[in-house]
């Protein structure tokens, strides 16, 4: 493995390499090949990880996200080393004759050469579009090599899920969105969904009009949903302290059955959201309604990330109250 990468040398690799597909390309005005680009996408995951898998991740996102994606996989312990090689995604949409193709740039990195990544990758990324970041990898954001690196970023997201402990995870991600980081945390994407269901429900006027009576928010978690239940809660409080509503908010493990369950309930008004499996129950008082709810894919969840390259300011109060109802001892 060589210990140092030049960018001036992938990229001209890039370029042979989009002559020779060029000249391959048939000579049809309706075929051919398209080369699509709207960011460059820096994805950081250790190599023990699929690889293949995290490839169909990454092919599953092109036809939305066109992108240059910089692989960077990450090898752990041992001598300062980094290696690449250049390669493409290509698609031919529906109906169409051309493939649309993508760059994708692999590089293996020890921990020992992480500092030296950053000069790698900039002039790697493709000028006047966003640079995003996707960091898998929940030992490299609590290194202090993490920094820069993530400072090369737009955006940077990463699944606060996938942390040993989420709930410590969470006033480390407030704290980098104070210093202006924009953060996407797919445990908060994950809950779309449940957002909306709840909203829907007081979007009826004989429930809105018993919204003032909520005294009491509960939300119960089971595992690998703890991050899910932080958030949910700082935003059904936050939401109902909007609306002048102040109610006793409780956030707990729970013994068993639903895998998350969120309950707001006052005088003469009970609702519950509960999944349990593939499918979210929704109760208002003795009216039940149960939908379809699969675990979103991970390209799905990326995808909506994606689409958001600017400050969330309800992701943003909500994680730093997630953070603080957490650990209320702490600022």
């Amino acid at each position: 493995m060589g210990g140092t990468v030049a960018p001036e040398k992938i990229l001209r690799e890039l370029s042979d390499w989009w002559v020779s597909l060029g000249k391959k390309a048939p000579a049809e005005a309706e075929a051919g090949m398209l080369r699509a680009c709207s960011m460059t996408l820096v994805v950081l995951a250790e190599e023990s990880e699929d690889v293949d898998r995290l490839r169909e991740t990454i092919a599953a996102l092109m036809p939305a996200h066109p992108a240059r994606v910089l692989m960077v996989r990450l090898r752990g312990a041992g001598e300062r080393a980094l290696s690449e090689r250049v390669y493409a995604q290509c698609w031919m949409p529906f109906g169409q004759r051309r493939q649309i193709c993508c760059e994708q740039i692999e590089i293996t990195a020890s921990d020992a050469a992480l500092a030296d990544l950053p000069p790698v990758v900039l002039p790697l990324a493709v000028p006047d579009f966003p640079v995003i970041l996707w960091c898998r990898s929940a030992r490299l954001w609590g290194m202090p090599e993490f920094r820069p690196i993530q400072a090369m970023a737009h955006k940077v997201v990463l699944d606060s899920a996938a942390f040993a402990d989420p709930k410590a995870a969470l006033p480390r991600m407030a704290e980098a969105v104070g210093r202006g980081v924009l953060l996407g945390d797919l445990s908060w994407t994950r809950l779309t969904r449940w957002r909306e269901m709840l909203a829907q429900v007081f979007e009826n006027r004989q429930h809105l009009a018993l919204l003032p009576r909520v005294s009491r928010v509960r939300v119960e978690f089971g595992e690998t949903f703890e991050a899910l239940a932080w958030y949910m809660g700082a935003w059904v409080a936050g939401s109902l302290a909007d609306a002048g509503v102040r109610a006793e908010l409780s956030v707990t493990k729970g013994a068993g059955g639903a895998s998350l369950r969120v309950t707001v309930s006052g005088e003469g008004i009970q609702v519950e959201l509960a999944r349990r499996e593939d499918r979210l129950t929704i109760v208002v008082n003795s009216l039940s309604h149960c939908t379809n709810l699969p675990r979103p894919a991970e390209h799905l969840l990326l995808r909506e990330e994606l689409g958001i390259v600017r400050h969330d300011p309800v992701f943003e109060r909500a994680l730093a109250s997630a953070a603080r109802l957490a650990y209320p001892g702490e600022k």
